[in-house]
């Protein structure tokens, strides 16, 4: 006789390959889509392989991080992100509180998102934080060094929300309406080495979830990053060379009436002897998009545990908690 255990929570992140989604053959594709179904219950954060990033544009923007970072304050704070109108530009280390009554964050960062002109409908609006970003004179070839990259990073995102949409036994091209132009924000970040671990319970980063659909991180080789399982259990997010680590933000409780999981994750203190690098990119739909329970998770009385929202409300949200905005 087998006595019956309950199943435990996975005890390390998975690995996809999503090489085979770039294929005709659909059945290819759905056995991806059950892989990412199953992170995404799970521990809400999964390792890609297998995209279409060029490892040289990856290496690329870790340089850009490190080129930055070593310049004097003073040159940094040139595009100091509160002089700016909206969020962007330059975030001196302590800048952002992601745990709520925590320690401010021991990180610096460079934001940028969406690069509006005047002229676009979302600033003549007055749509909150939407605008143009703050560029700075150097490194030569910052911006367009970040554009490229970001290119082909949302180009993977738009990829991975197709899968999202096949994990839910949903069309591919479900949630295409809200990607014609997608809500991007991304920074560059840098983790100082620091001495002490948690002290007073200030980290790199604080545990948190991330706010909207999806997030695209790429690390360096130093690793720090530590992910919550579904059974409350921190499991390490070590680098491995050539992939993206995607998490779900909580957007996806309310696609999915918390089928899919957005996991708790932090930074623990850089005390590598080097400074730490990384890049997350957070992906959304368009502003005005609703975000609802899809039909595929729909409880039987029609009635789901979160109401419908926008992408712009949860978001603008969000920035008001953590910037004190």
């Amino acid at each position: 006789m087998i006595i019956y255990e309950p199943p435990k929570a996975p005890n390390k992140i998975p690995l996809i390959d999503i090489s085979d989604f770039y294929s005709n053959d659909l059945e290819k594709q759905k056995s991806i889509a059950w892989e990412l179904h199953k992170a995404a219950r799970e521990t809400g954060f999964f390792y890609v392989e297998g995209h279409k990033v060029p490892l040289a544009l990856m290496d690329a923007q870790l340089d850009l991080a490190k080129k930055y970072f070593s310049q004097p304050d003073d040159v940094k704070m040139e595009c100091y992100s509160k002089n700016w109108e909206i969020v962007r530009g330059y975030e001196p280390v302590a800048a952002q509180v992601l745990d709520e009554g925590s320690p401010a964050d021991l990180k610096e960062g460079f934001v940028i998102g969406n690069d509006l002109s005047p002229s676009h409908p979302y600033v003549s609006k007055k749509v909150p934080n939407c605008g143009p970003n703050q560029w700075p004179h150097s490194p030569t070839g910052f911006k367009e060094q970040y554009n490229e990259y970001l290119h082909h990073v949302t180009g993977l995102a738009k990829d991975l929300i197709e899968i999202l949409a096949l994990s839910l036994n949903l069309p591919r091209d479900y949630f295409a309406e809200g990607l014609d132009e997608p809500m991007i924000f991304s920074r560059l970040l840098h983790y100082p080495e620091q001495l002490n671990h948690g002290e007073k319970n200030q980290l790199g980063a604080g545990a948190h979830t991330d706010w909207g659909m999806l997030t695209v991180l790429l690390q360096d080789d130093i690793g720090g990053l530590e992910v919550q399982n579904a059974a409350g259990d921190w499991l390490t997010a070590p680098p491995i060379p050539g992939t993206f680590v995607v998490n779900l933000g909580e957007m996806i409780k309310v696609l999915t009436n918390g089928l899919y999981h957005s996991n708790m994750h932090r930074v623990l203190n850089n005390n590598s002897g080097r400074s730490r690098y990384s890049c997350p990119t957070f992906f959304d739909p368009d502003y005005f998009y609703e975000v609802s329970c899809v039909s595929t998770c729909m409880p039987k009385d029609n009635n789901p545990d979160y109401q419908p929202t926008t992408v712009g409300k949860h978001i603008a949200y969000m920035y008001s908690k953590t910037y004190g905005l």
